[in-house]
C-alpha cells in the first residue's frame, strides 16, 4: 500500500511511502491489542502501596483494662484495628503488578493497532526533519500544516532526535517516539499516528523479527 510522503509545511513532496500489508494491511486482533494494552497499562503500576498492620504498629503491649467487670468487650491491645491508630486490617502490601506477554503476540497487537488506524486513515507519512534548536512554537506549526493541532497525535521517528523530542514536551496534545519505542497502547491512544519516512524501514523490521 502506497501513500503520499507529505513535507513539514503539509504539502506533497511527490514521493510515495510503501506501507507493508504484513503490517500495516492485516485482519485485526483485538484479543491481541487488548492483552498488550492491559499488559501496558499494568506495567506502569509502582506497586508500593503499603498499611501498616496489626504487628508493624508502634505501641504499647501492655492489656489496656481487666479482662472483666468493665461491662465492655474485652481489649488487650491498644494496636488492636478496632481502636483508633491500630493496625490496619488486610491493609495492603507491596506488588509486583507485571505480566508476560508472548512476544508474537505483542507483534500481532502492534500490527493489529496500525492497521486498524490505516483503515481509519489515520495514519500520515512525513518526510524526516529536525529544528536547529528545540522550539515548541516550531513544533506545534507542523501539527498545524499537518491539520493535527487539535488532535491527539504521536509521531513515530526513525532514531532519537533530541530537537524535535524537546520541542514537543511542553506539547501535551502529541507525543514522541522512535520506532523502537512505539507500543501498541501509545498507538490506540492517539486519533492520528504520523510516521517519518526513516521509522517506516524500522518499524518493519522491528515486527517481523
Amino acid at each position: 500500500m502506497k501513500v503520499a510522503v507529505l513535507d513539514i509545511k503539509g504539502k506533497e513532496t511527490g514521493r510515495k511511502a510503501e506501507l507493508a500489508d504484513d503490517v500495516f494491511k492485516i485482519e485485526p486482533n483485538e484479543h491481541a491489542i487488548y492483552l498488550d494494552v492491559k499488559q501496558y497499562l499494568a506495567h506502569q503500576r509502582q506497586g508500593t502501596h503499603k498499611a501498616k498492620e496489626r504487628a508493624e504498629i508502634a505501641g504499647s503491649t501492655r492489656k489496656i483494662k481487666k479482662q472483666k467487670g468493665t461491662g465492655t468487650a474485652r481489649a488487650g491491645s491498644i494496636k488492636s484495628p478496632i481502636f483508633r491508630g491500630g493496625g490496619r486490617i488486610f491493609g495492603p502490601r507491596p506488588k509486583d503488578y507485571t505480566q508476560k506477554l508472548n512476544k508474537n503476540v505483542k507483534r500481532l497487537a502492534r500490527k493489529s493497532a496500525l492497521s486498524l488506524k490505516s483503515q481509519a486513515n489515520a495514519i500520515t507519512v512525513v518526510e524526516d526533519f529536525s529544528f536547529d534548536t528545540p522550539k515548541t512554537r516550531d513544533f506545534i506549526d507542523v501539527l498545524k500544516a499537518l491539520g493535527l493541532e487539535d488532535k491527539k497525535s504521536l509521531i513515530v521517528l526513525g532514531e532519537q532526535n533530541n530537537s524535535v523530542y524537546l520541542s514537543s514536551r511542553n506539547f501535551k496534545g502529541a507525543e514522541v517516539v522512535t520506532n523502537t519505542e512505539l507500543s501498541t497502547y501509545k498507538i490506540m491512544n492517539a486519533n492520528n499516528v504520523v510516521l517519518t519516512e526513516g521509522a517506516l524501514e524500522g518499524i518493519a523490521a522491528n515486527l517481523n523479527k
